[in-house]
């Protein structure tokens, strides 16, 4: 119902597609449906945002900087990545298989 709300308040109003602030809050509330939360959101956008964090974080070594901030910028993508596996974990409902796939997920991201 909350997702209605707020997209009728997008055409009111003629906001763009989505919000930053309504992404994050459909997902914290579990409004999402978990396919796309798991596969879009998680496994595909979140995949592509920890390559190009790690890609940059490499260029920056190759480029000569501080170890430190190719550090920053590696790990610069976690607090996404807690969020997006919390309101997996917070949707799911005890479906081991969506556990699994998320937790895997999470560990690779942080070690790639």
């Amino acid at each position: 119902m909350g997702f209605l709300r707020a997209h009728a308040f997008q055409i009111r109003y003629r906001l763009p597609a989505m919000s930053l602030v309504l992404f994050f809050r459909l997902r914290r509330l579990g409004q999402i449906p978990l396919a796309v939360l798991l596969w879009r959101d998680m496994i595909s956008i979140g995949t592509l945002i920890n390559l190009a964090a790690s890609f940059l974080a490499l260029v920056a070594l190759a480029l000569g900087a501080h170890g430190g901030l190719a550090v920053v910028l590696h790990f610069a993508p976690l607090p996404y990545n807690i969020f997006l596996l919390a309101a997996v974990l917070r949707l799911q409902a005890g479906n081991t298989f969506t556990t699994t796939v998320a937790v895997v997920w999470f560990i690779v991201m942080l070690v790639l």
